[in-house]
């Protein structure tokens, strides 16, 4: 494995890692606040992580049009590795959010570059497949590991990836002066895809809101917004609706299931020769019938779920790199639509939940999401143009 490849993998699990490790002991941290904190406290913590990625993906992407993705890279891991320092050592509930807000400015950083480095690759549904492994592994393992270690110290998931964000960026520094002593060799080989790379300057404010509301790429922006999104509304409203039907460890093992199944449709669908419409429109058609099979049978509904997202966010990163636009602003875009649907599509089903059940929601979502296949884009031209 190339060094480029592992300095994102590494990355990937740190930044998943630490940003989970904090979930299970939410009240825990804000307690530590000697203020009336309370739910304000973790709902403060919870989102600063959120808010930090979504304002910063857009920009980060465009600056990796301009810059070298590998100090970009570097600067990621280093915000994480601050806001890890700052997670363990301070008592004071806004240096804590703050830290929350830094660790999602280092998220926004990362993405955009990561996946612009990796659509390059000849083998890159294989290589973006084992890079989204890495990312639900990362998930699951700073949620367990965190949940583990809080009987001998709340912080102790936080410390552990915060020492490993130490060893990840001394490699990723080690490997970069490596590269510029020539002693170092990169084997990124790009794929010639032919798209409008105007990187002399940077696109105009009204350019890039064409983009984001450009008509021929509808279909991958909304159908990013509603796959993340529906996991969202899933994960956080699942608990109340299952509180008479499920135990905390049935409940547990269902959302599990769906990070289990996910990193399992991300190594063997990325070790397959499939076309990205085929990943995106079966991973959502998978997706919703999961969302619908949850309502009643949730361990093998939150694994469909799963299943269908790790399909799709092959698939979807490698149709976005088949736009005609900067291929980092493309990837910033892209990473907005999926942090906003996370973020919005939960607020968007609580504010649905005062006129009906959740049954009604869920299922709502579930349709929605499977209209957004019935939108049109100029992807699967340009894809035949490539191919010619």
């Amino acid at each position: 494995m190339d060094k480029n490849r592992l300095l994102l993998y590494m990355t990937v699990f740190l930044i998943m890692g630490l940003s989970n490790s904090v979930i299970p002991v939410l009240p825990e941290m804000a307690a530590l606040w000697q203020g009336n904190g309370g739910v304000l406290a973790s709902s403060l913590l919870f989102s600063g992580y959120f808010i930090g990625a979504l304002l910063t993906m857009l920009p980060f992407g465009m600056l990796s049009d301009r810059y070298e993705k590998r100090s970009l890279i570097l600067i990621a891991i280093t915000l994480t590795l601050v806001s890890g320092v700052v997670l363990l050592r301070s008592g004071n509930l806004y240096m804590l959010v703050l830290a929350r807000l830094v660790e999602g400015v280092a998220c926004g950083a990362f993405f955009p570059v990561a996946y612009a480095v990796l659509s390059e690759y000849p083998q890159r549904n294989r290589y973006i497949g084992e890079f989204n492994f890495l990312l639900n592994a990362g998930l699951a393992v700073g949620v367990a590991l965190a949940g583990y270690l809080a009987e001998w110290s709340i912080r102790g998931g936080i410390l552990v990836f915060t020492l490993m964000a130490m060893v990840v960026l001394a490699a990723g520094i080690s490997a970069l002066r490596r590269e510029d002593t020539g002693t170092g060799r990169t084997q990124i080989k790009p794929k010639k895809v032919r798209v409008d790379r105007r990187q002399d300057k940077m696109p105009s404010p009204g350019k890039i809101a064409g983009h984001f509301a450009d008509r021929d790429f509808y279909r991958i922006w909304i159908i990013s917004f509603l796959l993340f999104g529906i996991s969202g509304v899933l994960t956080a409203f699942y608990p109340e609706y299952s509180q008479d039907m499920l135990s905390k460890a049935a409940l547990g093992l269902s959302i599990a299931a769906m990070y289990v199944s996910a990193m399992a449709a991300n190594i063997v669908v990325g070790r397959m020769d499939i076309h990205y419409n085929v990943l995106i429109r079966g991973g959502v058609v998978i997706a919703v019938g999961g969302a619908l099979l949850a309502i009643i049978y949730p361990l093998p509904g939150f694994a469909l779920i799963g299943t269908g997202s790790g399909a799709a966010m092959i698939g979807l990163p490698v149709a976005v790199a088949h736009m005609r636009i900067p291929r980092g602003l493309a990837m910033g875009i892209f990473n907005t639509y999926t942090y906003a649907g996370m973020g919005l599509m939960p607020v968007i089903a609580g504010i649905l939940l005062a006129f009906s059940g959740f049954e009604i929601v869920f299922a709502v979502c579930a349709i929605v999401l499977l209209l957004s296949l019935f939108l049109r884009d100029r992807l699967e031209s340009e894809s035949r143009e490539l191919n010619n």
